[in-house]
């Protein structure tokens, strides 16, 4: 499960990331020029002393050098658009300004010390031009203000900083307002029309948020970083103000939570990016939400009306998928071009296997022409692909080979079956993560199964039809010439003989076709129809035709048997019909030269098989198997058979064979 023991990104971090945990403690006195408390003038502090008796010369505060010298002069040099909130007596604020003498000299200013004037209002804590002055401003408003010496420092002015009776420009741009009354406002400007779920004490949720100052300046940003801020909820792993924020959200809001200091770093700050008695302001965009106690979740989309078999522990399975975020985010799929397998847990080993072409879908044709597959075997670690190809995705399940909730949510699956599963990070890639998949990310998949078998499963054979007669059936070393279907299980067609309009032609047992369709064209008759279906440990296992049968497909042939030519017995290739010749090379040697050559054994065998005396095993290339007899019978090599080499088999009592 996620904790904080394992997630950076879960403890309580150096700086605010999105939400931080430091409460506010308590607030100290604001320093400043401006000051004010209990009709007493405080004295000025050393080093503003300093910085007040450094300063040169300052541009006079325009617009404010015409009126009388004896009234507060107000000029809102600047007014945002928006303005939500304005300065009331008893709020706290944050401002800059800069202060001069009406000649332009300046005495004071808060950007020289890079750090707001932070202070109650009318309170009695800034001389009352200030206290009256700031009352009505909105946060980025800019005034220009003129204090006569009554609102200020009046007869006595500050020893050394400010002469008696002087008359002080103050330009003033108000950051930040809060009051102690204030709670946490939440304003939500995006909701999706679908919230199953919403966010609950102790949840865990992932978030992208930009967080601002109420003037707008941001100080952090998830976006930039280009990761999620993921964290629990109501636990106090947050700031107060957030810890509340969240809670009610559903995944795709979009909400935008202010929170007064009190609720936030209070008047410390975060000692680096956030100035202490500082409003924040978060635009948070909620994309995942669970709970460590969430199991899977399992939506049924379509079930097939017929489901004669459901999927167990230990099947094989092929499936399309799509694998998405809970917000929607697409991070793989089975049928678009997206990389790095979801959630496979495995690695393969590629065995090169040679096979002909012609055997692409189980069956043999005249050409000798080669191909190479690979035979994969699964080693339990992890690999990636391109999904370019559009192609499956084959997995075991109830062993361990994908991630524990997809293992969990594929069992009792129909072949056709769509489902969703949702599975909670702590049974998937957890809060590590893993590739394009984040950390502590809640996953959708999609899920459309096209088949399952199981390696123990054998083929199965169902006959549609038998003739009457059916007395005749096929055996090992038969020639058959049947019609077929091809096709997976979801009904894809791969290939059929009808479309092409001529049989197949195979003989039977010599391992011109699968395991699986050998097995299936036992004991058939001429005439008879069966469906044969077959698991890919007896087709094409794994590995598959590369553009033409899937790997771990199961197939399926609808078979019509048309002919039917019986065989030799096993190991003949060629069997004498009437009783062998006893001066049989004589006959062959026509010549009488006590050597046999090639054209001559071809010529005597043909006219054996045409006069009916001999039978050369059907379904082969005639001349390959006269060449084959005769390179037996040559037995050094050189081209011609003598005498001393030509010998029959004696260990047959009724067939002899050259």
């Amino acid at each position: 499960l996620p904790g904080p023991a394992r997630s950076a990104a879960l403890r309580t971090p150096r700086r605010l990331r999105a939400a931080p945990c430091v409460r506010p403690s308590r607030l100290s006195s604001p320093p400043g020029m401006a000051f004010r408390s209990q009709g007493r003038r405080p004295p000025l502090p050393p080093l503003l002393l300093l910085l007040l008796w450094v300063t040169g010369q300052a541009a006079p505060v325009a617009g404010l050098g015409l009126g009388s010298d004896t009234e507060l002069q107000i000029e809102r040099r600047f007014v945002p658009d928006e303005c939500p909130r304005t300065v009331r007596s008893g709020d706290f604020v944050r401002y800059h300004y800069v202060g001069t003498f009406p000649d332009g000299q300046k005495f004071d200013s808060s950007y020289d010390r890079d750090s707001t004037f932070n202070v109650f209002v009318g309170k009695g804590q800034l001389i009352a031009g200030m206290d009256q002055a700031l009352v009505g401003m909105c946060v980025n408003e800019r005034r220009f203000v003129k204090i006569p010496p009554d609102l200020a420092y009046g007869s006595e002015g500050v020893s050394g900083v400010i002469p008696p009776n002087s008359v002080l420009h103050f330009d003033v741009l108000l950051m930040d307002i809060w009051n102690s009354e204030d709670q946490v406002q939440i304003h939500t400007y995006f909701k999706p029309p679908s919230c199953p779920r919403t966010i609950q004490v102790s949840d865990f949720v992932r978030y992208h948020y930009n967080g601002t100052f109420l003037d707008g300046t941001l100080f952090d940003s998830s976006h930039n970083r280009m990761k999620t801020y993921d964290t629990y909820v109501g636990i106090g792993w947050l700031i107060p103000g957030m810890d509340k924020g969240l809670l009610g959200m559903c995944v795709g809001e979009k909400r935008i939570i202010t929170i007064p200091p009190f609720l936030a770093y209070g008047e410390d700050g975060d000692g680096k990016d956030i100035p202490g008695q500082a409003s924040l302001v978060f635009d948070v965009a909620l994309l995942d939400l669970h709970n460590p106690k969430d199991s899977i979740s399992v939506e049924n989309k379509v079930v097939p009306e017929n489901c004669e078999r459901r999927s167990q522990s230990g099947d094989f399975l092929r499936y399309h998928y799509n694998g998405t975020l809970l917000d929607g985010t697409f991070f793989d799929s089975s049928d678009w071009s997206l990389h790095s397998r979801g959630h496979l847990a495995r690695s393969s080993r590629l065995t090169l296997v040679s096979v002909p072409v012609s055997a692409a879908l189980g069956f043999v044709s005249s050409t000798s022409a080669q191909i190479s597959v690979f035979h994969t075997e699964f080693l339990g670690q992890a690999v990636e692909d391109d999904y370019s190809r559009n192609r499956t995705f084959d997995t075991y399940i109830g062993q361990g080979y994908v991630i524990a909730g997809i293992d969990e949510g594929l069992l009792g699956v129909c072949i056709g079956e769509k489902r969703r599963i949702v599975v909670p990070p702590h049974l998937a890639y957890g809060e590590e993560g893993r590739g394009n998949i984040p950390g502590s990310a809640v996953l959708v998949f999609d899920i459309h199964v096209i088949d399952f078998h199981n390696p123990s499963d054998s083929i199965s054979i169902t006959s549609h039809y038998k003739p009457p007669d059916c007395s005749v059936l096929s055996k090992k070393g038969d020639f058959l010439k049947y019609h077929y279907n091809a096709s997976l299980l979801d009904g894809t067609l791969l290939d059929s003989t009808w479309n092409l309009g001529k049989t197949y032609n195979i003989v039977l047992g010599s391992g011109q076709v699968v395991l699986g369709m050998d097995m299936g064209l036992r004991e058939m008759c001429v005439g008879e129809k069966r469906t044969v279906i077959i698991p890919p440990h007896l087709g094409y296992g794994e590995a598959g035709v590369a553009g033409e049968v899937p790997g771990s497909a199961v197939l399926v042939f609808d078979i019509e048997l048309l002919e039917l030519v019986a065989g030799l017995p096993e190991g003949y290739m060629f069997v004498w019909n009437d009783e062998v010749s006893p001066n049989l090379f004589e006959e062959i040697d026509k010549d009488g030269n006590g050597e046999v050559l090639l054209e001559e054994f071809s010529e005597y065998i043909h006219a054996q098989v045409a006069s009916g005396k001999g039978k050369l095993a059907p379904g082969f290339d005639a001349e390959m198997i006269v060449k084959n007899m005769f390179t037996n019978q040559d037995r050094n090599g050189d081209g011609k058979v003598t005498a001393e080499e030509f010998k029959l088999k004696d260990q047959e009592a009724k067939h002899d064979e050259l």
